[in-house]
């Protein structure tokens, strides 16, 4: 493909093709809730494509990110709708970034991406990727991230949500049900009035559709892409609305689309009791070390002993107090991992019997209690993270959320018991039980995009069968996947066989002939583990990809 410039006249070229491409993926899912607003025949209209046309049209001013960068990490703010069938509305910002490619006479096109989430920023990634991808690679992209709408800066929302509000991995007991009912209430209430006229706009596919603005915007008939957890999600939604607009997409550590988004959170205690399983088994082959029993059943038995322990005397830990609820909650991400894992839990039985510890490995536990987002811009809100979280899970599909308390109730009783690590919290009720109805249905996710699907096999927040749920859907997709892998989020992890089937992709574009299967190495295992943690990802004000988000 030769290679384009990001001048006026470029992004003017591509004018002709962006109104119809919206008015398409409107087409295919109008919102029920506002027709005259919704129907082709609106977003289509003359008077549609003339403002969706100005939109595209803009032209950014990029600047310097930060002094403390490089000045070849620029940013700019551009103008998108808040609500695409009524274009001619509010506008919001939506704040990208690029690194432009070292070789320009090499250049392909731009390579986007997202961190995850719902929620996470994602204007630093282009420093990530930059770091990370080598350069036969990087010669082909220009690098591009965006702050998703309603996150860090682009108009970031609020809920106005104290940190106690924020924290909603919520145990279900039958004497604080009543409790948690009155505060997934007062979330949802607090969402409403502080930000109620963009909370039905704070959706994935509006932000492909962003997505597909900036694109435009910046002169390319395409995009490539890379996306981690939830930004497999948002890939496969762009992939689904416009899929002539899809270049090379790469989805590391993947949703299902059919379980979005309640179902997905359900994953978390479905997945973990295989990993509970493989623990007790590792941990009892290595009872001399770790003294946590020579059988499987002995190790969970154990486990078990200090949980209702730890319910009737909390564990102090610097002061925190750590319950059996917080065991449960801290060990439901841990298994993942058994080596620190093991270590993690022996720990802690040293803290309850009031004996020193080594606090570095006890991570899992002292995180568990105290859950939100971390690394938001100085410009955002204190809930941000929590706040456009809700309005993606919520707000993408009503559909799976049942208004009646007493639903969640039965299920989290249910899920506890085919569940007991992690079933009651995943199942209980959430802020989506009072949110209202989605201005659209849910993206079906079917389509032969050429796509290359990258997943652990023992992965804490998107499990394996979340990934070859996905694949399936994503008919033209190839999929790696990694063998006695661990953590979440596969690249880079200096697996040759993982890494190299990435790289080859970017470079070439061409999907391995069939599925590929990898195995895990210590060492890629350590380094995947790493990118899990905030410190691992360069430069830039990273949000951690905590236990609780995608």
């Amino acid at each position: 493909m030769r290679r384009r410039r990001l001048a006026p006249l470029a992004a003017v070229s591509a004018l002709a093709a962006l109104a119809p491409a919206f008015a398409a993926s409107t087409a295919t899912a109008a919102p029920a809730a506002a027709p005259s607003a919704g129907t082709p025949s609106a977003v289509s209209s003359p008077a549609a494509k003339s403002v969706l046309d100005r939109y595209a049209k803009q032209k950014p001013t990029w600047k310097r990110c930060d002094a403390e960068t490089s000045a070849a990490y620029q940013c700019a703010t551009v103008k998108v709708p808040l609500d695409y069938r009524k274009p001619g509305g509010k506008r919001i910002d939506l704040a990208i970034s690029r690194i432009r490619t070292a070789e320009p006479g090499k250049r392909r096109g731009i390579l986007l991406s997202n961190p995850g989430g719902p929620g996470g920023e994602g204007l630093w990634m282009p420093l990530m990727m930059k770091e990370e991808l080598p350069k036969s690679v990087l010669k082909s992209y220009d690098l591009v991230g965006f702050d998703p709408r309603g996150v860090g800066r682009s108009s970031p929302v609020s809920c106005n949500l104290t940190p106690e509000q924020e924290d909603w991995l919520r145990p279900y007991k039958a004497e604080t049900y009543a409790k948690d009912v009155a505060w997934a209430r007062t979330v949802a209430e607090k969402c409403r009035k502080k930000m109620g006229d963009r909370l039905p706009h704070i959706t994935t596919r509006n932000t492909a559709r962003d997505m597909d603005l900036v694109r435009a915007i910046l002169g390319e008939k395409k995009i490539s892409y890379f996306g981690y957890s939830y930004g497999t999600y948002l890939g496969a939604v762009y992939a689904q609305l416009f899929p002539s607009r899809a270049d090379r997409f790469v989805l590391d550590s993947a949703v299902d689309p059919q379980r979005a988004w309640r179902g997905m959170i359900q994953w978390w205690a479905e997945g973990a009791e295989p990993a509970f399983d493989r623990w007790t088994e590792w941990a009892a082959a290595r009872s001399k070390t770790y003294g946590l029993g020579d059988t499987p059943k002995k190790v969970e038995g154990t486990f078990w002993d200090l949980v209702a322990r730890a319910d009737k005397d909390p564990i102090d830990l610097d002061g925190q107090l750590v319950t059996g609820d917080d065991i449960r909650s801290g060990m439901r991400a841990a298994v993942f991992g058994p080596q620190s894992a093991t270590e993690a839990f022996v720990e802690l039985k040293k803290a309850a019997d009031g004996k020193p510890v080594a606090t570095e490995k006890l991570k899992a536990f002292k995180g568990s209690a105290v859950r939100g987002t971390a690394g938001a811009a100085v410009e955002t809100p204190a809930d941000n993270g929590t706040a456009s979280f809700w309005a993606v899970v919520c707000g993408d599909n009503s559909a799976v959320w049942s208004g009646d308390p007493e639903t969640y109730r039965r299920d989290a009783i249910e899920d506890k018991g085919r569940y007991p690590l992690f079933g009651d919290f995943a199942s209980s009720i959430k802020p989506c039980a009072f949110w209202g109805k989605s201005a659209e249905p849910a993206t079906v996710v079917k389509n032969k995009v050429g796509s290359l699907v990258v997943q652990n096999e023992w992965d804490s927040q998107t499990p394996l069968p979340s990934g070859q749920a996905l694949h399936a859907q994503m008919k033209g997709s190839k999929m790696v996947t990694v063998l006695g892998g661990e953590g979440h989020g596969v690249y880079p992890s200096g697996n040759p066989c993982t890494d190299g089937a990435v790289n080859r992709y970017l470079s070439t574009g061409k999907l391995p002939a069939k599925d590929v299967t990898c195995r895990a190495t210590a060492a890629s295992n350590a380094q995947a583990r790493q990118n899990e943690k905030p410190d691992a990802l360069p430069g830039a004000p990273v949000p951690d990809r905590a236990p609780n988000r995608f």
